[in-house]
């Protein structure tokens, strides 16, 4: 047992996350988002703007430059996923915002190159065969750039053309990391491919596998032509199918979880895909994150939702650790932080979710009622 530590910047929440429940059309429940979340979706739209200025010298961008460039990706969204679109003209009228600044809080990556090193983001997954009760069990360390933390929110939402579906997200982000009713569930990691282009933000690619019926269906989703990137999909499904499905703009392969353990973080795994994977030597952490998850999880074939927040809250290689710390506070291209920590029964249709960092916060349930 490692000895507990006291760690700075380490935000202590009272409340669980809040938990906002919408339906009808995308454009309708975009505009009940807005109007619930109001004041988090202008906070994260001036989080942004603040950390765009503070990146100037490396990225050379400014607010109003970042806008324009992510109208160039929003008429390939417009053409594959007009739903999404609406949602995100939804969330920008509910919430008095324009939809340039809410379009360009979700193609932020592409809009800032890859500069905004997301790294520290760890998904695994059990399944019947290595669980107690039987169930299938998903979990995901979200990290992020303290200052949205405060914006973490839950949708339980029931959109009139697609499953119902329950999920988290933060500030004027789509959601994308949750389970829907047909027993399919994501989780999503950066990773850093070198064929990036302008096309349709992962964003919304991502958002897009919330809507799918079926295993294959997801996977397709998350392979969509004319992609501008990609993310690794940790995709599961209530049979005990899981999926980690790497993603760049022209290239993917998938692994699939035949011994019951599946675990990403955020660099390739794939031979081909290394061969496209932008400064690999930075992502030294993510290797470390990997192989301790991976560890850490097989040494249990019997396990349950406490024993996957077990391996959130581990510190090994702090601050940059399964449980992210952002310590000093000084880099605004490396502070991120662990803002929120989840675990999903699949098969139950619930999240266990903990909003702030799983070793000082506690964890809330949340349940799909479809």
């Amino acid at each position: 047992m490692l000895p507990k530590v006291d760690i700075p910047n380490t935000p202590v929440h009272h409340a669980p996350p809040p938990l906002i429940e919408v339906s009808g059309s995308h454009r309708e429940m975009g505009h009940q988002i807005g109007e619930a979340r109001r004041e988090q979706i202008q906070h994260s739209i001036a989080n942004a703007h603040v950390l765009i200025e503070q990146t100037y010298d490396q990225l050379e961008l400014t607010w109003d430059g970042a806008r324009i460039q992510a109208r160039k990706y929003r008429p390939f969204a417009e053409e594959r996923y007009p739903q999404y679109v609406d949602e995100m003209s939804g969330i920008a009228e509910g919430a008095n915002v324009e939809l340039d600044d809410v379009m360009a809080l979700n193609a932020m990556e592409a809009v800032t190159t890859d500069a905004l090193h997301l790294t520290r983001c760890t998904s695994f997954a059990v399944n019947e065969q290595r669980t107690a009760d039987g169930h299938t069990l998903i979990a995901h360390n979200e990290d992020w750039i303290p200052e949205d933390e405060d914006d973490v929110f839950v949708i339980s939402a029931r959109p009139k053309d697609e499953p119902p579906f329950l999920a988290m997200t933060y500030g004027g982000l789509l959601p994308n990391v949750g389970f829907n009713a047909y027993g399919i569930a994501q989780l999503i990691d950066s990773v850093y491919p070198t064929d990036s282009r302008i096309g349709i933000p992962r964003l919304i690619v991502a958002r897009a596998v919330l809507s799918s019926r079926r295993i294959s269906g997801a996977i397709g989703r998350a392979l969509v032509p004319h992609r501008a990137a990609g993310y690794n999909h940790l995709i599961a499904h209530e049979s005990g199918e899981m999926y980690s499905i790497e993603v760049s703009a022209r290239r993917f392969e998938i692994h699939h979880g035949t011994d019951g353990y599946l675990v990403h973080t955020n660099h390739y795994l794939d031979k081909q895909m290394k061969e496209i994977e932008s400064d690999p030597e930075e992502l030294i952490s993510s290797r470390v994150r990997y192989f301790r998850a991976n560890r850490l999880l097989r040494q249990n074939s019997a396990h349950t939702i406490k024993t996957l927040q077990a391996i959130q809250k581990d510190h090994v290689n702090l601050p940059n650790s399964i449980c992210n710390h952002a310590i000093e506070l000084t880099d605004p291209l490396d502070r991120e932080k662990t803002i929120n920590a989840m675990v999903i029964d699949v098969t139950a249709r619930e999240m266990h979710i903990c909003w702030g960092n799983p070793c000082q916060n506690a964890y809330h349930t949340y349940h799909l009622n479809a």
